[in-house]
């Protein structure tokens, strides 16, 4: 997104440069965002805190985590304040923003409000991803392979043996596949990814909804290799032929893995992509409602990718001090003023105008208890 604040100005004030380089409706979206934001703490007394303090780390979703490592870097070189991300998992993500080890955690499987409130978290949407199942077949060519809901879910359950299955090939005329052993890859960490993978074969196959469930971190059938994160995902499957995993679309681009196109909702078959992730959006109540919360899986759609989710990240609630929140709040406020520019061409889609209208108050709600609102920068 551009830049929104003037580091000399209130921040009600949108400069003019970057007004003009920003659609009118997202203007109009920062503006009311903008009007709602309090600053406590004058802009001096803000820097000086920045320049004075360490790091700020946070932890958790590695699905999002290259786009993190991106924000960080960007936020580094434009404010000279470090951020540090390390993609340990969701659930670890949750466990250490919980534990207040971490100035914000990763996570890819939402908390209710009562969750929230019980953990004293703020939970803020931040970007749109799609998870792709990947293989590693000789001979098939990069995106060729068709695979419907159903027979994923099969495959996952462990009940194909070979990859030249009559059931697969039905699906795939014309494609030489490999008379291989079927071997499964699975995330070894409590994983927002996996959550995401494990509703969507849930919705799709009432067998796995019943057998395996959706969950982060689920006990699979048979015999399967486990992998930390989605890069060490991404690092088994080029190691062993007859694989399949499932990893963050940005991790296809990156890693030129052989993604699978899916049949969605509307019966089209799909690859991943912006686009895909896009419609998705469109076609829920993320777009429509700003509902956060609405699931983007299986959409309706021609171009819909069906295993889209949003990722957020979670900030304490209630700080000791105002001085204490303001750097890390700073940063997100930042991220959320550039996203749109920085996320372009990452394998992600930024969040729409309409959620990103209602997000002040996910930033009000943090409330300091010495009293003092946290300042934070926008440029």
């Amino acid at each position: 997104m551009p830049d929104a604040v003037s580091s000399d100005s209130s921040p009600t004030a949108l400069s003019a440069a970057s007004s003009a380089a920003v659609p009118c409706s997202r203007r109009r979206a920062l503006r009311r965002l903008s009007a709602c934001l309090p600053v406590a703490l004058g802009v001096g007394v803000l820097r000086d805190a920045l320049a004075q303090s360490a790091a700020i780390n946070g932890a958790g979703a590695s699905f999002p985590s290259l786009v993190y490592a991106r924000w960080s870097a960007a936020y580094e070189q434009a404010k000279g304040q470090a951020v540090r991300y390390k993609p340990t998992g969701s659930g670890d993500g949750l466990k250490q923003i919980t534990a207040r080890g971490v100035a914000f955690g990763g996570s890819d499987s939402p908390l209710p409000a009562d969750e929230l409130g019980k953990r004293r978290l703020v939970q803020i949407p931040m970007l749109v991803g799609g998870i792709v199942p990947v293989v590693n077949l000789p001979g098939v060519p990069e995106g060729r392979l068709q695979l419907s809901g159903e027979l994923l879910a099969e495959l996952m359950l462990g009940r194909i043996a070979k990859w030249n299955d009559g059931r697969i090939a039905a699906l795939n005329p014309g494609v030489a596949l490999p008379a291989l052993p079927v071997k499964r890859i699975v995330r070894a960490d409590k994983s927002g990814t996996t959550e995401g993978f494990t509703k969507y074969l849930s919705a799709v196959s009432p067998v796995f909804a019943k057998e395996v469930g959706a969950s982060s971190q689920p006990k699979w059938p048979g015999d399967i290799e486990a992998a930390e994160g989605n890069d060490g995902m991404a690092k088994a499957l080029k190691a062993s032929a007859g694989t399949l995993a499932y990893v963050s679309y940005d991790r296809v681009q990156r890693d030129k893995l052989n993604g699978v196109r899916l049949r969605n909702a509307a019966g089209q078959w799909v690859a991943a992509g912006e686009v895909g992730f896009r419609s998705a959006i469109a076609n829920s109540d993320l777009s429509r409602k700003g509902d956060d919360l609405a699931s983007l899986m299986d959409r309706d759609g021609v171009e819909s990718w069906p295993i889209t989710m949003t990722s957020f990240v979670l900030i304490d609630a209630a700080p000791a001090t105002g001085s204490a929140a303001a750097p890390v709040m700073s940063f997100l406020y930042w991220c959320f003023m550039h996203g749109d520019d920085l996320t372009r061409g990452t394998g992600f889609a930024p969040l729409p105008v309409t959620l990103q209208s209602k997000l002040a108050a996910r930033f009000a709600a943090v409330k300091p208890a010495d009293g003092k609102l946290p300042a934070y920068l926008g440029v």
